[in-house]
């Protein structure tokens, strides 16, 4: 009796690792890449067949309040406003991840930390420290290993700023040897660049430094196919919020179970239909889950407030995942609501500590240079100051100047030159 349950224990447990193992390509895919993360699946299963999800209009399947939320004027916009635009930058990155860059486990960890870190423009902004702590990483190790990017396709992505994501795209251009020197010394000090005016060679590297995409995930940004939303959150005629999964847009899975041939071979081809039946429940579970957190922690966000701080480790834990694995399931899934459709990322920040996020300090911070006095714009260090004492938080220059730079906020060298101008 002992042994037939030691062997049912194992039969369970081989299912669920099945179904999880199912479960991950199909919870990172979005909707719209549903369908292509199952063909895998079910290519060699004569048992399963599968109706596409985008057969009905798509107006029929928005609940009409999120409809009547949209601001635009004709019913046609109102319908394109709940598309939204998906950049496929991840697909080309997932597809380099491995050999001949990444060849081993370590490096290939640290790769995939930097692509699920990086931001909508294709620069890093994860916590490389907080990471490499927790994998017995050295720093030296972890920047050797994200260093290779700079092979990667599109060029300059996986830098950490305009600076360094230029200098990656200088060793693949076409520039002279002699002009090289003094492209690199530009590009480390973008913000002097005119005090180079007079410089041998100076046009040449400004013609090569025009050629470089800035930023490195652009052409990302504008050649981009069409989604829908995951999620629709929205106040129902009794006026209480509402979590609507967009299940119309789900494809269909259908089992033949009564497979003419009765064979050992399609009964576990029919297992593993089972298998894909319970991965798409997972992921249906799972988003709804995210859903109703979102609600939870975001309320005043629906109702017309601000996205409060969130992290994704508040919800890896609720899951009982890794935050990497949260990271992914969130990518390039959108939630429609009254206010207009967003990113699911959108309502999670970086904390700083439990209280306040960088969205925050980030909001501080454009506040104080707007106020500042033009005759002497406030330096990184001043800043740094002013944010520690309002948010009691202790952070480092250099995280000001990443902000900075991330919201298009010159240095005060270079604003006082603008102001100047003006």
């Amino acid at each position: 009796m002992a042994a037939l349950r030691q062997t049912q224990s194992v039969e369970n447990k081989h299912k669920l690792s099945n179904t999880l193992r199912n479960w991950l390509p199909i919870l990172h895919s979005s909707l719209s890449e549903l369908n292509e993360a199952m063909s895998p699946f079910v290519e060699a299963n004569p048992v399963v067949e599968i109706a596409s999800g985008y057969e009905e209009e798509f107006e029929k399947k928005i609940p009409k309040k999120i409809i009547s939320g949209q601001v635009s004027n004709s019913r046609t916009e109102q319908i394109e406003a709940l598309t939204i635009q998906k950049k496929s930058l991840y697909d080309v990155l997932d597809e380099q991840l491995g050999k001949p860059l990444f060849p081993t486990p370590v490096s290939l960890k640290i790769a995939e930390f930097v692509v699920e870190n990086l931001d909508e423009n294709g620069y890093y902004e994860g916590d490389s420290e907080t990471f490499c702590e927790q994998n017995g990483i050295s720093l030296q190790e972890f920047e050797k290993i994200r260093q290779r990017f700079a092979h990667v396709e599109p060029l300059g992505i996986g830098a950490k700023d305009t600076s360094e994501s230029f200098l990656f795209q200088l060793d693949a251009s076409d520039i002279s040897d002699a002009a090289y020197s003094l492209a690199k010394e530009v590009i480390q000090n973008l913000q002097d660049i005119h005090d180079y005016a007079n410089k041998e060679h100076f046009s040449e590297v400004m013609r090569v430094l025009g050629s470089f995409k800035n930023p490195p995930a652009i052409e990302y940004q504008e050649d981009s196919a069409q989604i829908v939303p995951d999620l629709m959150i929205y106040f129902n005629e009794q006026d209480a919020i509402e979590v609507k999964l967009n299940d119309a847009y789900y494809p269909t899975i259908k089992i033949d179970t009564n497979y003419a041939v009765e064979h050992e071979f399609i009964s576990q081809k029919i297992k593993e239909a089972k298998g894909l039946v319970d991965a798409l429940d997972m992921r249906r579970a799972t988003l709804y889950k995210v859903g109703l957190m979102i609600v939870e922690y975001q309320y005043e966000f629906f109702t017309g407030g601000q996205i409060m701080p969130l992290t994704l480790k508040t919800l890896a834990d609720e899951f009982g995942h890794n935050p990497s694995t949260i990271s992914r399931a969130i990518a390039n899934k959108y939630i429609a609501c009254e206010r207009g459709v967003f990113a699911m990322k959108e309502f999670f920040t970086t904390a700083i500590d439990e209280d306040v996020s960088n969205a925050a300090i980030k909001e501080y911070l454009v506040s104080l240079v707007k106020q500042e006095n033009r005759a002497k714009p406030l330096s990184d260090m001043k800043l740094l100051d002013l944010i520690q004492e309002k948010f009691k938080v202790k952070m480092v220059r250099r995280t000001i100047a990443k902000y900075r730079k991330q919201l298009n906020i010159a240095g005060s060298s270079e604003r006082k030159k603008l102001y100047n101008l003006h």
